[in-house]
Formats: structure tokens, sequence, C-alpha cells
């Protein structure tokens, strides 16, 4: 028996047990008069549309929060202010050390290259420049 007989006679017989299933009539779509019944799951998920529009007004109309209610949604609103204010505070103070370092590296580039400058121009004959001021 070659594969595509094989495959045929497989698939016929998953058929066969398929119609002659009970089960199988509930995944299959509803006819008109079932669900005209209300026998089918279908009417037990979902609502009428009277009692889906009153749902929906009934739940837009929200009562007065309860005082633990607004306790919370401020404990909460507290928090991310605070962890919002430890994050910025940190960022900034990386900032400012950042901008130290640079600072200091500056200075201190500056500071040798002076120093380069001066020993080069230096000739000997006079004591360095910062020794060498005359007084007014």
């Amino acid at each position: 028996m070659s594969w595509t007989s094989a495959s045929v006679l497989a698939l016929l017989a998953l058929l066969s047990a398929l119609t002659l299933c009970p089960e199988a009539d509930s995944a299959a779509v509803p006819s008109d008069n079932t669900a005209q019944e209300g026998k089918g799951p279908v009417q037990r998920v979902f609502l009428k549309d009277s009692d889906a529009s009153h749902f929906f007004r009934r739940r837009s109309r929200r009562a007065a929060k309860s005082p633990d209610e607004i306790n919370a949604e401020q404990r909460q609103v507290l928090a991310a202010d605070e962890r919002r204010r430890e994050f910025h505070e940190e960022k900034r103070n990386e900032y400012e050390n950042h901008a130290e370092e640079q600072s200091d590296e500056q200075d201190e580039r500056t500071r040798e290259s002076t120093e380069q400058w001066r020993e080069f121009h230096y000739d000997g004959r006079y004591p360095p420049q910062e020794y060498n001021r005359q007084s007014i």
C-alpha cells in the first residue's frame, strides 16, 4: 500500500470519528434555532445588548473612594515621587562628580604644560619665575 492511500484512509477514519462523536457538535457553529433557544454555550458567555449597556452605565457612575483606597493611592504616589527624586539626585551627583573630575584633569594638564614651558624657557640665571617677582 502506498503512502497516499494510507494517508487518505487515515483522513477518512478521522472524519468518520468526528461526525459520529456527540461532543463534536459543541465545537461546530450553532444553527439559528439553537442560538434562539438559548441552550448553547454562546448564550452563557455573552450578555444581551440591554444588559451590557446597563452594566457599563452602572460602572461609569463610580461611588466615592473609601479612605483606605485614597490612602493606598496616596502612598503609591508618594513612593513614586520619592523614587523619582532619588533617581534625579543620583544622576545629578554623577554629573557633578564627572564635571569635577573633568575640571581637575584639565587643571592638571594646564599645570603640567605650564611647568614644561617654564622648564624649557628657564635660562638658569634667575630663580624660577614664581620666586622672581619684584615687590612693589
